[in-house]
């Protein structure tokens, strides 16, 4: 039997009239990367602080390995932080920073080389006799991460610790929490908003909008079956949306009445439900045949190892993603055919994924 290390049962916190956390339950297993996604404002810091012992939830409970720990304090909660404006200590040399959570929790033996190793990890071994003023800003941020993942806690939370650095170090260095993260068998909730970080190095995925827990699984599932229009405009490349509605059949017909096709038979539909297609530019394809939408280049965007091609839909954009030989001249027209396995469908007035088009193929 799996066990649950952290439970989130009805977590509700309100700072006066604002809601910041609405009701939300969620558990994760010991040795589980967790990473809450979402924009500004969702709720992340906050039920990250709650978590900590920094907040006490308006309603429901936090339950750590079977405790409940919901009006104890940070120290009590065996919990190591790294959260918005956590610093070194200035007149500490770095490794004195780093040996600094396992001195305060007693662990006066083996916390030189463990320091040793978790810097080492982070590239930090020829910096350790430096102060804080002689490190750059990249190294003061690999240096907060290791202070903050060299003690053995039961649980580890990150508020956004990569915000803010260069694209390359970004990646550098969440390849690096997620190398160290795995080899220590450390349970890990990490806050971003950026998506691409959250599928590089999630085992688990929560999307939180305006405070709600909107979707919670696997990159691949919350990337391929996103549960409605939220989390598909969050999470991966920006998907393109085609208003319509059900015909008979039934049927999708498009606003613009370029675009009809069969809907499989047990999708929950009516006719005459407002709903659109959702489809990731990858999910469209130009073919020379004479069925499609007919639509006109309005401009393609070289990407490195693909391109991307802008359509004029009439009414709005469509972005296709195509290989770099591909590259249409403004005003061509293209019969644009979606695949269907990832052409998904949403009730436009719930924002509820129904299906896709078709079952995704088997894989072999």
């Amino acid at each position: 039997m799996k066990r649950s290390i952290l439970a989130l049962e009805g977590a509700r916190k309100s700072f006066g009239e604002v809601e910041a956390v609405r009701g939300i339950d969620l558990d994760l297993e010991k040795g589980r990367l967790l990473v809450l996604l979402g924009p500004s404002r969702s709720g992340k810091t906050t039920l990250l602080r709650m978590i900590a012992g920094l907040e006490r939830p308006t309603e429901g409970r936090i339950v750590l390995e079977g405790d409940d720990v919901t009006r104890k304090r940070l120290a009590a909660r065996d919990v190591a932080c790294l959260l918005s404006g956590d610093t070194l200590y200035p007149h500490l040399s770095l490794r004195e920073n780093i040996e600094l959570p396992l001195r305060m929790g007693g662990e006066g033996q083996g916390a030189r080389a463990q320091a040793e190793k978790v810097a080492a990890a982070f590239g930090l071994q020829k910096r350790l006799h430096e102060k804080p003023r002689q490190l750059s800003s990249a190294d003061l941020t690999r240096a907060a991460i290791a202070k903050a993942m060299v003690r053995r806690a039961r649980l580890l939370l990150m508020d956004e610790p990569l915000a803010g650095l260069t694209p390359p170090l970004r990646e550098e260095l969440r390849e690096r929490i997620r190398e160290h993260q795995q080899d220590t068998r450390t349970t890990l909730v990490f806050a971003t908003e950026d998506q691409t970080e959250a599928l590089a190095i999630a085992d688990e995925v929560a999307v939180l909008v305006d405070g709600e827990l909107q979707q919670r699984g696997t990159p691949i599932e919350v990337y391929r079956q996103p549960v409605n229009l939220l989390v598909a405009q969050l999470v991966g490349a920006a998907m393109n949306f085609i208003a319509g509605q059900v015909a008979a059949g039934p049927s999708f017909r498009s606003a613009t009445g370029q675009l009809q096709l069969p809907l499989r038979q047990h999708l929950p539909v009516r006719v005459g439900q407002e709903v659109s297609l959702g489809v990731r530019p990858e999910g469209m394809e130009a073919r020379p045949s004479q069925d499609g939408m007919k639509l006109p280049v309005l401009k393609w965007e070289p990407r490195g190892s693909y391109n991307l091609v802008h359509l004029d839909s009439g009414r709005g954009h469509l972005r296709m993603r195509t290989e770099p030989k591909v590259r249409p001249s403004e005003g061509d027209v293209l019969s644009l055919h979606l695949i269907e396995h990832e052409t998904h469908l949403f009730d436009q007035r719930s924002g509820v994924r129904l299906g896709t088009l078709a079952e995704e193929p088997e894989r072999r």
